[in-house]
């Protein structure tokens, strides 16, 4: 499933990126197409967005779908994933109809919770990474989709601490910042590689400690500077396909093709060793790495999105009429000398027109005297009639005596 999705992701990750433009900032392009994924699952055949929709999924509807389905329903050991599907109370059956079968099970369906509500999910869901959900709730809401992803991991090898001199009379950075980190001698993974669309890159990946044999791989990639960051990000993409198995990448090159001294992005250095290589040729990489934040907002409005789209889909699905709507992601994350952390909280919102104002009354029903209760049995058949027990009054009372409420269950529970 990883390669059948490597290339819609990647399609997607480029548009996203490119909308948020050139700034630093941080992203999560997976958690925005899951949560596209999620409405494909709503589509009906003559779903006249579902088009649209398919285009921005990089995919088929249903390809997408159960690629959803089996990300969200066998969660990684060390990415949390969550997302979430909720209507406005009175609006329909919340849950009911053919559209829910097709979610993945994990997917929450419930009622549309207040703006209290919806910032509490998104703290659950990113272990208090993010504290307030992207959108601000109204009246004026129908339905909402959110999608949370959410990791914390340690290293499996520490940094080591360096200079930040080291980074070399070219870099910026060696004046702004008094220490870097330094890749460690062992665990971590560097390759200077020849690429076709960004020239010669420089890679470090660092691995996550590994949990039940599910593990993580943080991959930093750099090229020269006039390359354009779009380039270096597919590139990036490009490279992570073979990450998590630790192979060398393709157009890896030897350091023994490469003249010594300092080029832009590195230093190569000959020194005699003592070495067991079969040629008697050594290499050795190491890196220099500044540690690094980022706590970002994004709108995800674009058409190249999906999100149109995506919101008209579950309006068919639904049943419920819409004039608009919002989509925006908040994404915090840390690299530095012992893990990274990282989390991100998609959010969807279908606006309709409110009603005009009117005036409301409310009748609160007060059993203060004795009154009448009656059991009803029910007794509906899948066939759409009903059974002999339907509508059958099973237990019968006169209350006279009301009890108090217990203290136990006065208590939240």
């Amino acid at each position: 499933m990883t390669t059948d999705l490597h290339g819609p992701l990647s399609a997607y990750a480029a548009r996203m990126h490119a909308t948020i433009g050139d700034g630093h900032h941080v992203a999560s392009p997976l958690g925005a197409w899951l949560l596209l994924a999620v409405c494909a699952a709503t589509a009906a055949d003559d779903d006249p967005a579902a088009e649209d929709l398919a285009r921005a999924l990089g995919t088929d509807l249903a390809g997408a779908a159960e690629a959803a389905r089996a990300l969200l329903d066998s969660p990684h050991p060390l990415v949390r994933s969550a997302t979430a599907l909720w209507q406005r109370s009175g609006r329909s059956d919340v849950g009911a109809g053919g559209w829910r079968a097709a979610l993945p099970r994990s997917t929450e369906v419930g009622v549309l919770p207040d703006q209290a509500g919806l910032d509490a999910w998104a703290r659950e869901h990113t272990d208090g990474l993010i504290e307030a959900f992207p959108l601000t709730v109204g009246p004026d809401v129908v339905f909402a989709l959110a999608s949370a992803l959410a990791t914390r991991v340690s290293w499996a090898a520490p940094f080591d601490v360096a200079d930040a001199r080291e980074l070399g009379a070219g870099s910026a950075w060696a004046g702004q910042l008094r220490r870097v980190l330094r890749s460690p001698g062992l665990g971590h993974r560097c390759a200077i590689v020849s690429t076709t669309r960004a020239g010669d890159v420089i890679v470090h990946a660092a691995p996550a400690q590994t949990t039940d044999g599910a593990g993580l791989v943080v991959l930093s990639v750099a090229a020269a500077a006039p390359v354009p960051p779009a380039e270096v990000l597919a590139v990036a993409y490009d490279l992570g396909a073979g990450a998590a198995d630790g192979a060398r990448p393709a157009g890896a090159r030897s350091l023994f093709d490469l003249p010594l001294g300092d080029a832009p992005l590195w230093t190569v250095r000959e020194e005699r060793v003592r070495t067991l290589a079969r040629d008697g040729r050594e290499e050795r990489h190491a890196a220099l790495l500044p540690c690094w934040s980022a706590h970002s907002d994004h709108d995800l409005a674009a058409p190249t999105l999906g999100f149109p789209a995506a919101t008209a889909t579950v309006a068919k699905a639904l049943a419920t009429p819409v004039e608009g709507f919002e989509a925006r992601q908040s994404a915090v994350a840390r690299f530095d000398r012992y893990g990274f952390e990282a989390a991100a909280v998609t959010g969807m919102f279908a606006r309709a027109s409110l009603p005009p104002e009117g005036v409301a009354r409310t009748a609160e029903l007060r059993f203060g005297h004795p009154y009448a209760v009656v059991a009803v049995a029910t007794d509906s058949r899948a066939d759409g009639g009903t059974g002999p027990w339907h509508g059958l009054p099973v237990f019968s009372a006169w209350i006279t005596e009301p009890d108090d409420l217990s203290r136990a269950d006065a208590a939240e529970r």
